[in-house]
């Protein structure tokens, strides 16, 4: 059940990545927000599916879907292009390229940022009201070489008026992000750029590996995921799942179809939802990040955006 006031310390957002991608995501996120089983899905405009689920959105009215830009396709056999079709994100094959580095190396900034536009408008074009931005793979994020576009990203939600997927804090018990180098230093400016803008963020996000895990089952995923409800921190916090149904199609072409259709399991799963009511967790969305989750503007919040963000007073209205 979704949640627009404060009922409880724990508010997690289950967000639903890849909407559009196939037509087994689909057929798995489209059931999972008719059943209120997850809190969002961020849809990915460049994929091959995009028409489908952007389709389902307007006849059902849901509007608890963002937009998942997308400026990578990583499986062989199973690729899409960039909407813009500039050369410099795409791969000798035409398509994106497959990996963060690749893309971090290779594109030009300025095609960069025509493409997110695209894929904004691409969303706008199908008549979806979406609620929140976020990043496949988070090729904008700089992770590989550093070469980070998270400011045009946040100062484009400016200009949305959407939320943006990042974190305030790192929770150390996460892992892989807590073991990241100089990770919370780096968050800091990022954030305090967000706050800047007005550019609503959750406090926290909860990874957990993407791919089946040497030795891993079904039963030890969903004790891993169960875990985690009971040990998030308070504030709001989001996690993400690649749920899938299992078809012939996505078995052949996705190599962690396997984790996909248990993501899928385990939200239809009895257990995890007597989990979360029993660990005190309310799933809530990206609305009440919107309404609940913008910073007050800080003395000398003009003063960042001019360093980060140069001419971004002459930027376009998009």
């Amino acid at each position: 059940m979704m949640i627009h006031t404060a009922k409880s310390a724990k508010l997690l957002i289950l967000n639903c990545d890849d909407f559009g991608q196939s037509w087994a995501a689909n057929e798995a996120i489209m059931h999972l927000l008719t059943e209120g089983k997850v809190s969002s899905a961020t849809i990915m405009p460049p994929a091959p599916a995009f028409e489908e689920a952007a389709a389902w959105c307007l006849k059902t009215g849901e509007q608890r879907v963002g937009l998942h830009l997308t400026l990578t396709s990583e499986f062989e056999g199973f690729r899409w292009s960039s909407l813009t079709g500039a050369a410099s994100l795409q791969d000798e094959s035409g398509q994106l390229h497959r990996t963060v580095e690749a893309f971090e190396r290779q594109a030009v900034p300025a095609d960069v940022k025509r493409e997110l536009v695209a894929q904004y408008e691409a969303v706008r074009r199908a008549g979806l009201r979406i609620s929140h931005v976020d990043n496949h793979m988070g090729s904008l994020y700089g992770l590989a070489t550093g070469r980070s576009y998270l400011p045009d990203v946040l100062w484009r939600c400016a200009r949305w008026g959407l939320p943006f997927r990042l974190f305030r804090k790192i929770d150390p018990r996460d892992s892989f992000l807590a073991s990241i180098p100089g990770a919370q230093g780096t968050l800091n400016k990022v954030v305090a750029l967000a706050d800047a803008l007005g550019v609503p963020l959750p406090d926290y996000l909860i990874s957990h590996p993407y791919h089946t895990e040497p030795g891993e089952t079904y039963e030890s995923f969903k004790g891993m995921l169960i875990g985690k409800l009971y040990e998030l921190p308070e504030g709001v916090v989001e996690t993400y799942i690649h749920p899938a149904a299992d078809d012939a199609v996505m078995r052949e072409l996705i190599p962690s179809w396997e984790k996909r259709v248990w993501e899928y399991r385990l939200m239809l799963d009895d257990d995890f939802a007597y989990a979360l009511r029993d660990a005190g967790v309310t799933l809530t969305d990206y609305a009440y990040v919107q309404a609940h989750q913008r910073q007050p503007r800080l003395p000398g919040a003009a003063r960042l955006v001019r360093m980060l963000l140069p001419g971004a007073e002459r930027a376009d209205r998009h």
